[in-house]
């Protein structure tokens, strides 16, 4: 793709990026001169009509939002070999995913301000009634002065549940689905919101709250299975944002939070009131039934208020001396059993052991020891802690608790382990995405000299199906391409063609190029080389040769020969320039005779802002080189000036 021009005006110049869907490159625009980003769908989605239909539809309904936290979409479209892309603005910055990987748990206050910008950039879609639909990390680029930006609307949109179970590439973004995604249900805004939710979670704790071997494994967990809190995970969680969080993932999309507009206002209180307790849950209703007792027989007579009277006075005394007696025998037991019963209705307090770091039976004797109960809340994976030692505890040590108090506690299952991949025989630059997916990070990178391509990985460690724990660093071993020999440059000059001709093929370069000029020395004769005798050269490097007409003889001119020389000035851009500073070379070529009018080294940066000027007579034509590359070809007439490709 590289050197492509889409478009007639999208100019490829590297790849930057890419993930399951699409790859992404950075591109010249040289219809408005600017720098974009050009996302070209991968060919596996190209063969579905019914997505490329949907895709197109939902990339110009995205291109017509327009947000500070949201990348503007230039333009949709298509080349030859079914080739889609969507050009948008180029952000010069990291993801989301590679900050939360180099700092996680971020800082309350910049996940508070990070979630802000994604909500408001959220407000702006919905309202324009379009649905995200993959809200994840990798889809939030953030600015170095520290603006978010969500992307990639258009291609979220346009997949289906037919597209993520056809294809292996994008199912990533399970981590990240609402539960009613995972059933392929009804989704709408409150989807995103869940989804933020998820990101909230990742910026807060560094890890994802669900984790599976496959994406279904994963898919079922967001439908059935509760959220770890955060705060089990990172205790420095303030309550403000543990709440935020749990709300927006509820698996009911009716207690979730009602738009976006409410997550950005609970966010900004959470920066002021960190603690606070203001974020509303929505409760299911579980009150009591209530059982109303039967209404006895004698209870109807009272209506009767002749009988009822009759009864109450037979009553009266004896309910009278009843209570008497029945009031001073219970004063007899309460002043009797004080002293004998406070320990049963006094439970004394004890503070509660500190337990994190213990494996979990040496956690139950120090508690069962001071009088606490046990009870395993949870067990997560942990690379601090081995398996079957305590994580965290609830309440902490160090408070007062009765004895017979319930102490929850989080244990380790150990590090999560990881299948390496094979690697080997794939280009570097898809590596961000392999070990992201895989939850692996990229060790060290050495070159080595090969017969593969330059870029395609030659070996790994660890090798691919080893075991190893989230996390680890998985050094690579890539292609330099085949080593190349290094020559002095001998000398030339002074040596007949045929000699310097042969002495360039020995030495393992190439001649490319001969002139001849007028000079004293012999005819055929080398009186000049492009490459200073002496210098290092690659092997194949190309040699050109000035060789000697031999003296040029003084005649009487011609009347022709005697008018005056003209002069040509015009003005050159420098775009195809591949360096800063460059050497603009210019030949001039009359009479089967080619000679060299210009070479001077200019800067990219005057380009259209100097005039070039050319003597002559006649017509003549001329060939334009940026550093030994030819660059265009022009016919000049002196006479009057005009210049013509």
């Amino acid at each position: 793709m590289i050197g492509r021009i889409l478009g007639n005006r999208y100019e490829i110049i590297e790849k930057i990026g890419g993930g399951g869907m699409a790859l992404v490159y950075k591109a010249k625009c040289n219809l408005l001169n600017r720098y974009v980003a050009v996302k070209v769908l991968r060919a596996e989605f190209t063969s579905d009509d019914e997505f490329i239909s949907s895709f197109k539809n939902e990339s110009q309904a995205a291109a017509s939002l327009s947000h500070p936290n949201i990348v503007n979409i230039y333009d949709v479209g298509n080349g030859e070999n079914d080739l889609y892309y969507i050009v948008m603005e180029y952000v010069k910055g990291k993801t989301l995913k590679q900050i939360i990987k180099e700092e996680a748990p971020l800082s309350i206050e910049k996940l508070i301000e990070i979630g802000k910008q994604i909500s408001l950039a959220l407000e702006h879609a919905h309202s324009n009634h379009i649905v995200h639909r993959d809200i994840k990390p990798h889809n939030i680029l953030v600015t170095e002065d520290g603006r978010a930006k969500v992307t990639d609307f258009g291609i979220a949109r346009a997949v289906t549940s037919s597209t993520v179970t056809n294809t292996g590439n994008i199912i990533g973004s399970v981590h990240y689905f609402s539960p009613e995604q995972a059933r392929g249900g009804y989704i709408n805004e409150k989807s995103d919101l869940y989804s933020l939710g998820i990101v909230l979670y990742e910026m807060a704790t560094g890890m994802l709250p669900f984790e599976g071997e496959k994406p279904i494994s994963i898919a079922l967990k967001h439908i059935n299975d509760s959220i770890t809190p955060p705060s089990l995970v990172n205790k420095d969680i303030p309550k403000a944002i543990e709440d935020i969080i749990l709300k927006a993932t509820q698996k009911d999309q009716a207690k979730r939070y009602n738009n976006a507009q409410e997550v950005y206002r609970d966010l900004n209180k959470a920066l002021h009131y960190p603690t606070g307790s203001f974020v509303r849950m929505i409760e299911d209703d579980d009150s009591p039934t209530q059982v109303i007792p039967v209404i006895k027989d004698d209870e109807l007579l009272l209506n009767d208020k002749s009988k009822v009277r009759g009864k109450k006075k037979e009553k009266k005394g004896l309910i009278v001396w009843s209570a008497i007696l029945t009031a001073f025998v219970l004063a007899l037991i309460v002043t009797g059993s004080t002293f004998y019963l406070k320990d049963v209705f006094f439970i004394k307090e004890v503070k509660v052991p500190n337990i994190v770091g213990l494996s979990i039976d040496e956690a139950k004797r120090d508690l069962l020891n001071v009088g606490f109960k046990v009870e395993l809340s949870t067990e997560v994976n942990s690379t601090k802690y081995e398996k079957g030692y305590v994580i965290s505890q609830d309440p902490s040590a160090g408070i007062n608790r009765k004895k017979g108090y319930p102490v929850k506690v989080t244990i380790s299952k150990g590090p999560k382990l990881i299948e390496v991949p094979t690697l080997i025989n794939k280009n570097i630059n898809e590596m961000d995405v392999l070990l992201d997916n895989k939850g692996l990070k990229e060790g060290q990178v050495k070159y080595q000299y090969s017969s593969l391509p330059i870029g395609i990985i030659i070996d790994q460690n660890p090798n691919a199906r080893e075991q190893v724990t989230e996390g680890t660093e998985i050094d690579l071993f890539v292609s330099q391409g085949p080593e190349t020999k290094v020559i002095l440059m001998p000398n030339l000059v002074g040596e007949s063609f045929e000699n310097a001709k042969k002495t360039i093929e020995t030495s393992g370069l190439v001649l490319d190029k001969t002139e001849y000029k007028y000079d004293d020395s012999e005819k055929n004769t080398v009186i000049s080389q492009s490459i200073t005798a002496g210098k290092e050269v690659v092997e194949n490097e190309s040699v050109n040769l000035v060789l000697s007409k031999g003296p040029e003889t003084v005649e009487q001119p011609s009347e022709e020969d005697e008018l005056q020389m003209k002069t040509v000035s015009f003005r050159l851009f420098y775009e195809q320039a591949k360096r800063d500073a460059f050497v603009l070379k210019i030949e001039k070529i009359q009479n089967g005779i080619s000679t060299e009018v210009h070479n001077e080294t200019h800067q990219r940066s005057m380009s259209g802002k100097e005039k070039i000027t050319i003597e002559g007579r006649g017509n003549a034509k001329i060939k334009i080189y940026f550093d030994d590359v030819m660059i265009a070809d022009k016919q000049i007439d002196f006479e009057t000036g005009k210049i013509n490709d």
